[in-house]
Formats: structure tokens, sequence, C-alpha cells
């Protein structure tokens, strides 16, 4: 028995009986029998029936066929059908099975091929409705999965790369692989209310647009050939957030990232090379005016980033080059580096020697006159440079 098949049983003698304690007796063809006990079942053949020895409740039929427990297994609660399946000779699940709610209607029902689901997979609301329908492959697990309301309007949707789920569910068209045009399809939540709307080309999704209760989008997602553009909006429809990606086969290369204020301004831009190392990394303050910019070039361990700083006001704040000899490394401050006033007047200088250690410092007073001048050293101290 596999593990999942064994942990299925755990559960279900442990939750459907509702006594994991209770004591049962067990008896086949007439006769007494102890399923812990393979003597006493040894070369038997039939339907093996467990009774709650309080209650005298059927708990269990489960067939033996020479000994060997195969075939039909069934579980009650409260004397009601709960479950039932059949396992094959190493106790894995084997061919049609279900679950049931209190009132006979079915719960979940699913073909299995050794322990492994296989083929189409349904569960249901308590009314009668589809809930949830998904195909199995062996190898490759679920494929293909659709979920539905309790009033049966289709709340979720995976295609694959066929169409599997009929005759439960027209993916054929849901998925895109019916026409030359994509397919249209709406999602709801149990209420009723549109949730979302998709689209899809031959099962790969090529626009997902998701909505808040006011009906005014959240996120949009589209794929249009090896670009995808990912969306966010906030609940008054403003765009948030905007990122535009190249999609290789195994992963994702960023190539432009906006982020925008709650009033819809630009705060922040990235752009990346189509092999995904950083070209710029532009920034803004609410007020329109830039907060920063970086801007890099050169190539492997000579790779720099030469970044402006500015105020609020417009005016350049700070100046310098830094080292990026790493994509997503730490940026080491290289040669000379100034900082400005609101008025943009020269306040200071800081030389960097290439191991991002400062060698020289300068400063100038409020009136633009030399202030201090020093040389730095490894250690930290200090030594004014000769007037």
């Amino acid at each position: 028995m596999n593990a999942r098949t064994h942990m299925a049983w755990m559960s279900v003698l442990m939750g459907l009986t509702g006594a994991a304690h209770a004591v049962q007796d067990c008896e086949l063809n007439g006769e007494p029998v102890n399923p812990a006990n393979g003597y006493t079942t040894q070369g038997k053949t039939g339907l093996m029936r467990c009774k709650d020895r309080d209650s005298g409740e059927l708990q269990r039929e489960q067939e033996l066929r020479n000994g060997v427990f195969m075939g039909i297994v069934r579980y009650y609660d409260k004397g009601k059908l709960a479950k039932e399946q059949s396992v094959n000779a190493k106790g894995n699940l084997h061919g049609r099975a279900r679950e049931l709610y209190p009132d006979g209607q079915v719960l979940r029902e699913a073909t299995y091929d050794d322990g492994h689901e296989l083929g189409l997979v349904r569960s249901f609301h308590p009314n009668g409705q589809l809930r949830r329908l998904a195909f199995y492959a062996d190898p490759g697990g679920e494929r293909a999965a659709a979920e539905f309301t309790p009033s049966g309007q289709l709340s979720a949707l995976r295609c694959a790369d066929r169409p599997v789920l009929a005759p439960a569910l027209d993916d054929a068209r849901l998925c895109g692989f019916v026409g030359p045009q994509p397919s249209q399809v709406e999602l709801f939540d149990g209420k009723g209310g549109l949730r979302a709307r998709l689209s899809f080309t031959t099962g790969k999704r090529v626009r997902s647009e998701r909505l808040y209760d006011n009906g005014k989008p959240e996120s949009v997602d589209e794929l249009s050939g090896s670009q995808r553009t990912e969306r966010r909006f906030s609940s008054e429809g403003i765009k948030r957030y905007e990122l535009v990606s190249l999609i290789a086969e195994r992963s994702a290369l960023k190539q432009h990232e906006s982020e925008y204020s709650e009033k819809g301004s630009l705060v922040r831009e990235q752009r990346w090379t189509p092999a995904g190392l950083p070209l710029s990394d532009d920034s803004y303050y609410l007020n329109s005016q830039p907060r920063s910019k970086t801007v890099y070039s050169g190539e492997g361990l000579a790779r720099v980033a030469d970044i402006t700083e500015f105020h609020d006001n417009g005016q350049r704040a700070a100046q310098g080059r830094f080292g990026a000899p790493a994509p997503r490394g730490r940026l080491i401050a290289v040669g000379l580096h100034r900082r400005f006033d609101l008025q943009g007047r020269l306040i200071s200088e800081s030389n960097y020697d290439d191991k991002g250690r400062v060698t020289r410092e300068r400063t100038w007073d409020a009136n633009g006159l030399p202030d201090r001048d020093d040389e730095v050293f490894e250690d930290g101290s200090r030594k004014a440079y000769a007037k």
C-alpha cells in the first residue's frame, strides 16, 4: 500500500466511523473473524462485515479473495454508506471509488489505477451540482481542472494542452481549441458576481482579468508571443503597477517594471536588457520631480552604475559612479562622488578607490569656500592636506 492510500485509509477509519476506539466485531460467511489476525482469514473468500460492538451498526464491508483483502471496500457512518472503493492485492486503490453525503448524494467519484487517480475526477456540492472537475494522467498527475459555484457557474479553470474534460465540460471550446480566435471565459463567485475574465488559445491562457466587487479590474495579465504584461489597479481603477517580461522556456526575464502612486503618478521605473541585465532605474517624488536616476553600462566585471540623486525641487543632490559586477549584487562606490545643496551648489566631494574605500574628502561652506580637505586612511583616521 502506498503512502497516499495508507493515509486515506487512516482518515476513513478515524473519521467516517465516528469512533476511532470503538470495538468492532467482524464476520465472514457467518463465522467470526479478526482482520488483524491473518490466521482467521487465511484462504477464505467472501465479504467480511464489521459492526460496532456497542451499537450493532454496520461500519465496514470488505472483500476477501483466498485470504487476500482485495476487491470492494465499503465504509458506513451511522449505518449509512459513506465511502465505496476497490483495492488490489497490494492494498492500493484500484478501479472506481466514491464518497457520499449522509443523504446519499455523491460527494466525490474517481477512478484509480494501482493507487493513482486516472481520468476524470468529480466532486459535488450538497445540492448535487458539480463542485470540481479534474483530469489526471499517469504520469503527470492533474492536467486540467474546473471549479463551479453551487448554482453551476464556472469559478475556476485550468486547461491542458488538449481537450480532456469532456463530456462533463466542453473544454475544447472554453480552452480555445475551436476556431482561430482566443476563447472568452467568465468566472463567478458564490454569490453570482463576475470575478474574472479569461482567454485561452489551444489550452494556453493568453489573458486574465481579475475584478473587484465594483466591477473594476484588480489585475490584468496578458501574453503576446513571448512577451507577458502584468498590471495591477486600485479599486478606483488607477494603475499601480506594470511589469513586462520575456518568457523563456523555464524562466521569465524582466524588461520593464513601473510602480505608481495612489493618484497614478509614476514613482519608479526600471528597465533591463533582453538578457536580463539592468539598464536603468529611475524614481520620482510624488510632486513628479525626479528622486534618482541610475544608468548601467559596461560588461562583466567592468560593469558600472552612474547614479544621480535629486532634491524635491529638481536640483541635483548627489552624483557618483558605482561598480556593479553582479546583476543583483552590492554596488561599490568608485571614483569621485559629489553632493550639492538645494540651490545646486557643491558642498562635498569624496574619492573612492576600486575597492570602495574612501581615500579623500573635501567640503565647502555656504559661501562656496573650501572648508575641509582630508586624506582618509584604511583604519578611518584622517590627515588634512597641506594648504
